[in-house]
Formats: structure tokens, sequence, C-alpha cells
């Protein structure tokens, strides 16, 4: 039997593309205001900011949601780190207190923030990853858009949350400083690697979807297989640029740290300046 050739096309369904149009538009014009007031937000920042929109886009829009919706699963699970992770990670980068502030007026939101706790938010994560892969539930969501498009919205969501701690966009826990994000790291990556694992060394097809996948010359469970691989190589691959990260932020610390302390300064308002790069307002 000859397979039917896979969409190529771009989807736009409003369930997946109104979010991410909002929020870029609410971003845009938070952006231009702090500009026009004389405090604009980091280049860097910015272009940061949208490349996580960017790698939305590709993974809701892009002919990689209907190939990994009806095909393959290794590219959904492509999508998934991407929305869960990649995006995430980005777009909390993008980010500043400045431009949340209005948000963080608003009473509800605020008492919000105890979800980007680093105790809240990993367990947060973990359990959302690891529901949205049980077979019953993975299967509803490809079935029902709705419910697909709150697994994508859970993915981005809890990826923006379990990054925050590691980024800290607005303060963290002062007991959570860069020795115990690289801790942190390791912990997410341990839960992921897990899942990972058992895609890549499953004997066994878990989703009934996907059952068709010989017809496009590889069977469900090398699918399955590949779907693990990468989740496994995007993980540490991230993994690995974060730590270094981590550790040459936690010796450049370390270093003006000492030196300020070395001038006679507090060494508590010494401890949040240098974790918050403030350090050049100790001397002014």
């Amino acid at each position: 039997m000859l397979a039917v050739a896979p969409s190529l096309s771009w989807s736009f369904e409003p369930l997946q593309t109104v979010p991410t149009v909002l929020i870029s538009l609410l971003y845009w014009r938070r952006a231009r205001t702090l500009a026009l007031g004389g405090r604009p937000v980091p280049g860097w920042r910015r272009a940061a900011f949208w490349t996580g929109i960017g790698l939305v886009v590709v993974a809701l829009n892009s002919p990689v949601d209907r190939l990994g919706e009806d095909n393959f699963f290794f590219i959904h699970m492509a999508q998934h780190v991407i929305l869960g992770d990649l995006a995430p990670l980005c777009f909390v980068v993008g980010l500043t207190g400045q431009m949340l502030r209005p948000l963080l007026a608003i009473s509800v939101v605020d008492r919000l923030r105890v979800l980007a706790h680093p105790l809240v938010a990993l367990p947060l994560w973990a359990v959302d990853l690891y529901f949205w892969h049980i077979p019953y539930f993975y299967d509803a969501a490809l079935h029902h858009n709705s419910v697909h498009a709150l697994e994508h919205f859970g993915f981005f969501t809890c990826g923006c949350l379990m990054w925050e701690p590691v980024v800290e966009t607005l303060p963290g826990p002062e007991w959570f400083g860069t020795g115990w994000k690289l801790g942190y790291i390791a912990a997410v990556r341990l839960l992921e690697a897990v899942l990972g694992n058992v895609f890549m060394w499953s004997s066994s097809a878990f989703y009934s979807v996907y059952r068709h996948a010989p017809e496009w010359g590889i069977t469900p469970v090398h699918d399955q297989n590949l779907g693990g691989i990468v989740m496994m190589a995007e993980g540490s691959l991230v993994t690995l640029a974060v730590l270094v990260w981590l550790f040459l932020k936690l010796a450049s610390e370390g270093d003006l740290r000492q030196r300020l302390l070395e001038q006679g300064l507090d060494p508590r308002q010494v401890k949040r300046a240098v974790r918050y790069g403030r350090a050049h307002d100790l001397g002014s």
C-alpha cells in the first residue's frame, strides 16, 4: 500500500496562534513604553524574546506540528522540547522586572509568583512533563484540539516556571544562589533523562496513533527510540551550555565578591549586588 504524503503546509489554528500574537503585541507595547521613558530593554534580551516567539511559531504553526501529530513521534518530541524547554528559556531571558511590573501590580498575579519558587517550579514541571506522556492523555491531546492546546500551554508555562529560578528575572529565594542552581539544573536533566531513556530503549510502541509508521519506512518502536534520542540530545546540549554559564558565573561572582569585601563594604549588600549584577551600584 502506498503511503499518503504528509502535509507540509503551515497552519494557524486560533487556539494555538492567538496567545502567541497577544503576548507578542503586549511585549512590543511594553518595550516601546520603556524605551520612550528612557529605560529600554537591552537589545540582547529583546533578541532572546523574539527568538523564543520564533521557536513557538515553528513548533505550533509550521509543518512540524502536522508531521508530529499525524506521522512521527520523534518529530512530535522535537516539538515538545522546543515548546517546553528552548522557547521558554528564550522567553524568560527576554523579560525584565520593569517589563513585568504592570502585570505584577495585579494582586492575583503577584501571588502567583510562588509558582516560580524552585521547590514549586521543579515539581510542577516534572508532573506536567510526565503527565502528558502517559499514553491515555497523549492520545487524547492528538484527538482533541482543545486538549492539544492545553498540553502545549502546560509545556510552555511550566517550562517558563522551571527556568525562572535559574534566570531570575525576578529575585528568587536568598538561599538559591549559583551553586544551588547547578544542582537544580542537574535535577531537571535527571528527570528528563529518565523519560528519555524509557523511550530510547523501549521495545514496544506506547502510542496507537503512530502504529502506521512502517508506511514511512520506520517502525513504531524505532520511531519511539528516535524520540528518546531527540529528548536526550536536546537536553544534553542545553544542560552543557547552562552549566558552563553557571560555572563561569560562579567563578566571576566569587572574584568580584572578594574584591568588594576587601573594600570594607557590607557583606549582605555585596552578596545581593553581585548576585543580580548590580555591583557597580555599590560604588556610586
